[in-house]
């Protein structure tokens, strides 16, 4: 996604002190001019998947050709016969081409082509099948692909203006402890809608904390890192996972159930990763609570109103859009009174598609600045295209990236 704030798909955490310039795989449409539909290229001093949430796999630039195919298939063939010649162990290669109008047995092909030269020098490759061409997320993490000098995967991107990128990859998205995260904390409610860990991490990443933002202080005046809140924590599914990204966190919620089953939760994570979770949790209804200071910054999932398993009649329709679009304005205007010109935001907001696909907003969009907010413009992402589904819901989230004008 490219934006002019920092990127906020992209956490910046140093790693050796080196600025590599990566390939982010798998998340459209936040792609740069220099990539493509599938991939962006992105500077960074490190990258990691873990805490991406949309990105599916991450990897390290190591060569940018030009031509097609088959004359990058060559280079690439030729690169890899001469680096791995004198390689002590196994190998194991994955290969995955991304925006090319290719079958999965030419991809293949690529490393046959490569096992074959490698073993009359003596170097045992075991090469992973496929049948698309590109290995899927399951294929890459269960094969730890990217996470050892003998386990890679080639990620062969072709971009927009015709240049290929091949980066070795440096991890896939990590289903396991999502999954695990998902399902393995002790209080869940389907109730209040299951919200996947890494939308969470979206959410929260769009509303990175920008510098000169003011740190939370504790008690003890021991901590020095900076506050997360979120007024409709639910079952504190956004909350747990920026504490694993490192902030304080701060949870309110209509329902003292939801507090109890939160509170459940961030133990559980505590105990379950072996980190002290600084955290602050009691009810509060979004609308009216008063909240403590000090808030560096907001990410929340808001109500969503009705599941409908179809679309529904306009009159249904029409009257949970205006009740969600009541509550989130309410909540705007109590929170904007409350939190430092700056601070970002990022809402998931509920947005309605029919049979058709077309899209219904919520009228309070359009009425950001009057509520005292700034809609961030992303280069590469218009207004309205932020929309987190699956092809069979009704009830989209639509991402609100905003900052307290």
């Amino acid at each position: 996604m490219a934006t002019d704030l920092p990127d906020p798909v992209v956490p910046a955490i140093k790693r050796c002190g080196m600025r590599a310039r990566s390939a982010v795989t798998g998340a459209p449409p936040m792609s740069l001019p220099s990539a493509s539909g599938s991939a962006a290229l992105v500077d960074s001093d490190s990258l990691t998947v873990d805490q991406l949430g949309g990105s599916l796999k991450t990897g390290r630039v190591v060569m940018e050709l030009s031509g097609d195919w088959r004359q990058a298939n060559t280079k690439i063939i030729q690169h890899y016969s001469k680096a791995w010649t004198s390689f002590d162990g196994k190998i194991t290669l994955g290969i995955s081409a991304y925006s090319f109008n290719l079958s999965a047995r030419e991809v293949q092909k690529t490393g046959i082509i490569l096992k074959q030269s490698l073993k009359k020098a003596g170097v045992s490759l075991r090469l992973i099948p496929n049948t698309d061409p590109q290995l899927n997320t399951a294929t890459s993490h269960h094969n730890k692909l990217g996470l050892a000098p003998n386990k890679v995967e080639l990620l062969i991107v072709r971009g927009r203006d015709g240049r290929i990128v091949v980066a070795e990859s440096t991890g896939a998205q990590n289903i396991t402890q999502l999954a695990r995260r998902d399902q393995g904390r002790p209080k869940r409610d389907a109730f209040v809608g299951m919200l996947p860990p890494k939308l969470a991490q979206i959410i929260i990443n769009l509303a990175r904390v920008q510098p000169g933002a003011k740190p939370f202080v504790s008690d003890t005046g021991q901590d020095n890192v900076p506050r997360l809140l979120d007024p409709f924590c639910g079952t504190g599914v956004i909350l747990q996972e920026a504490a694993l990204m490192g902030y304080a966190v701060y949870g309110t919620d209509l329902s003292e159930k939801m507090i109890r089953y939160s509170e459940d939760n961030l133990a559980w994570l505590q105990n379950t990763y072996h980190l002290q979770v600084r955290r602050r949790l009691h009810e509060g209804d979004a609308m009216t609570t008063t909240w403590q200071h000090p808030i560096a910054s907001v990410a929340c999932e808001a109500y969503l109103g009705q599941p409908f398993s179809a679309p529904p009649s306009p009159e249904k329709l029409d009257q949970v859009k205006r009740n969600c679009n009541h509550i989130v304005t309410e909540f705007l205007k109590n929170i904007g009174d409350q939190i430092r010109p700056g601070t970002p935001l990022c809402i998931a907001v509920p947005a309605w598609r029919d049979a058709k696909g077309n899209v219904t907003h919520l009228p309070l969009i359009k009425n950001l600045e009057q509520l005292g907010f700034v809609q961030h413009q992303f280069t590469q992402v218009r207004p309205g295209q932020l929309l987190y589904y699956r092809e069979d819901q009704v009830v989209a989230r639509e991402l609100l990236v905003l900052v307290k004008a």
